[in-house]
């Protein structure tokens, strides 16, 4: 299974080496539904956004490219709150979001003539993670939520050692940081639901995925989430409890899958409009059954195939 970390070098040369066309707009030479090294597809795509779904859309664009040399692929990942932003203002062909667009976004969007069109390309079960060297296996989405409100800080409240708890998060234009908040800090759809709770003043934001995974593999009371293609053997997943009389559940393919696992989400492409030429091309590829057997090598969860 491919894991971030691996990626990261192959994320660098999409966005630096391979920009050999110029500009960023769609060759209207596109439908060609054959897809082959000699493909006459041309023209460049910019994808910016989640820092979540950059590993896949990197492994997309390296093996679409492969086929279609003379299409130029750039991915960036900023957050998701970076790629709605450059969707709206009209500087990426595909934001990548790790959260759905919200109300006001789309409005400011249709102001500007943007109109987005989402269409999601895989699925994620978010995971928390700890440090291998914690005894603490399992949390409820309650006590999950305390502890990113400063409520709980000791890991000995929840069955573990006497230590302050070292709370960390993404920042806050990340997908992720937007998507935890609303459906675990705040609990959405249990009886215990509070949309007025935000993290709490000692919770450390980073800026990457891949820096709070890092503190959690080298801290051992430090306590962490991420995307399930960035859970490495370096952390430690937990077991999920929606409420406290529920089994744990660990995230895996298998559990969002089955949709046993609580914190699942989508993973969404937008564009402006129904996509079409060689956007169109490429996004069709992601979702091709080529395409989303990547997604399980990245170590995400795939698409229902019709």
């Amino acid at each position: 299974m491919y894991k971030v970390k691996q990626l990261i070098l192959s994320v660098v040369m999409i966005v630096v080496v391979l920009l050999v066309l110029t500009g960023c707009g769609a060759s209207p030479n596109s439908d060609s539904s054959t897809i082959s090294p000699t493909s006459t597809l041309s023209g460049s795509i910019k994808v910016i956004g989640s820092n979540t779904v950059t590993p896949l859309s990197s492994i997309w664009a390296e093996g679409f490219m492969k086929k279609n040399q003379k299409v130029s692929i750039a991915v960036s990942g900023p957050g998701s709150g970076a790629g709605i932003a450059a969707l709206i203002d009209g500087t990426t062909d595909i934001c990548q979001s790790s959260r759905l667009i919200t109300a006001s976004e789309i409005t400011t969007a249709k102001a500007k003539g943007v109109n987005p069109f989402e269409i999601q390309v895989a699925t994620d079960a978010l995971s928390v993670v700890v440090n291998p060297a914690n005894p603490v296996s399992e949390l409820t989405i309650a006590q999950l939520s305390a502890i990113y409100t400063n409520k709980i800080t000791n890991w000995k409240e929840v069955g573990g050692k006497d230590a302050s708890i070292v709370v960390i998060s993404r920042d806050t234009n990340s997908g992720t940081h937007v998507f935890f908040k609303e459906h675990v800090v705040q609990m959405a759809g249990l009886a215990t639901a509070d949309k007025t709770l935000e993290y709490g003043s000692k919770v450390l934001m980073l800026p990457s995925t891949e820096a709070g995974v890092s503190e959690v593999a080298r801290n051992a009371n430090a306590i962490f989430y991420s995307g399930l293609g960035y859970v490495t053997n370096a952390v430690k997943p937990l077991g999920i409890k929606k409420t406290a009389g529920d089994n744990p559940v660990k995230p895996s393919v298998e559990t969002a899958l089955n949709g046993t696992y609580p914190v699942s989400r989508p993973l969404l492409f937008y564009t402006n409009g129904t996509p079409a030429g060689v956007i169109k091309t490429f996004i069709d590829y992601c979702l091709s059954p080529e395409g989303q057997k990547e997604v399980t090598n990245v170590g995400y969860v795939p698409l229902a195939q019709k």
